[in-house]
């Protein structure tokens, strides 16, 4: 089956497409962004978004089509790219309300005010708090799962195991613990 031939313009059985995807998906997903993407791009530029913006919701809107294609798990009533258009405007709608929900402080006046207008205050704030130095005061046992939890993201029922306790519920119980005693020597050490 050509590629040229899969992924026309019109409808076609999502079925039809997992093959060419899964034996050229370079070539497969090329072609979908060389013809989809100047559409999705306008769309997200007009609503108030930049091109990295709308490069970002493109490639998570190539990925949920990617999975959902190759898992056949999609049934297309359009033709792919119209598909791909469809998730970007909803990826962007999000978007838009998450950033209307929690929007970001504009940091660009505080950055560029020089140290003397800032005062005192400001210089205490940009000192990085030296957490870590609070882990490596913690117990062994406790540092070791919280690192293997938190950095290495083991699963509690590996961690279980491998410190020995009876359930995953105890390693989770020992883990909040020794989480509490970190978070209340940062707090100490907190100016008030």
């Amino acid at each position: 089956m050509n590629l040229p031939e899969v992924l026309p313009d019109a409808p076609v059985v999502a079925t039809g497409l997992r093959e060419p995807l899964l034996a050229d998906r370079t070539r497969a997903l090329t072609r979908l962004y060389q013809h989809t993407f100047p559409a999705v791009r306008r769309h997200v530029l007009r609503r108030g978004g930049t091109d990295q913006d709308a490069q970002d919701v493109f490639h998570d809107a190539l990925v949920v089509f990617y999975e959902k294609v190759v898992g056949e798990a999609l049934d297309l009533t359009a033709a792919p790219g119209t598909y791909l258009v469809a998730v970007c405007r909803n990826l962007w709608l999000r978007e838009l309300d998450r950033r209307a929900r929690h929007p970001r402080a504009d940091l660009t006046a505080a950055q560029h005010r020089p140290a003397e207008e800032a005062g005192p205050a400001a210089e205490e704030a940009t000192e990085p708090l030296p957490v870590l130095a609070y882990v490596e005061q913690l117990s062994e046992k406790c540092r070791s799962i919280l690192l293997a939890f938190y950095y290495f993201r083991q699963p509690l029922a590996q961690i279980a195991a491998a410190h020995e306790y009876g359930s995953v519920r105890s390693a989770t119980v020992q883990k909040f613990k020794c989480l509490e005693r970190l978070r209340n020597a940062v707090r100490a050490a907190l100016p008030r």
